[in-house]
């Protein structure tokens, strides 16, 4: 299913998508995001500049680009939470816009040896620590 970029979340930028995460950064040929769900301490989306619908569609250089990107943000993840493992997930199924979930997983965490929610709904912080998560992040992009 291919999506109007006048309906999409990401390239629309609006209330919805600011309701569910917080903007970090714009890097090469993508934007990266905090998810405000953190259930998974430290999730991330990142999410690529341009409303393409699959990767597939990319010339191989934009897709290195992209892949650079999705690279970069979780070596900072790595850096910051060290998670055991950092769960990779590209669905697209209702919103066909390019973008990557980066789950950080954690032994005795949830959902670890398994496949991460969506959005679990259970895990919400204060301002600040939001702040906090965005800043370790930033600090080793």
């Amino acid at each position: 299913m291919k999506s109007d970029p006048k309906e999409c979340l990401y390239c629309q930028n609006g209330e919805a998508l600011h309701n569910l995460m917080i903007e970090i950064a714009t890097l090469t040929v993508s934007r990266v995001f905090l998810f405000k769900e953190q259930t998974y301490r430290g999730r991330c989306l990142v999410a690529y500049r341009d409303h393409v619908n699959d990767l597939n569609e990319l010339s191989d250089e934009e897709r290195n680009a992209f892949m650079a990107d999705v690279a970069r943000v979780t070596r900072a993840m790595q850096k910051a939470f060290n998670p055991e493992k950092i769960n990779y997930g590209a669905y697209s199924d209702k919103l066909s816009h390019l973008h990557f979930h980066l789950a950080p997983k954690y032994v005795g965490g949830p959902d670890y040896g398994g496949t991460f929610q969506m959005n679990p709904g259970q895990v919400y912080l204060t301002d600040a620590e939001y702040q906090g998560l965005i800043d370790a992040i930033k600090a080793n992009l």
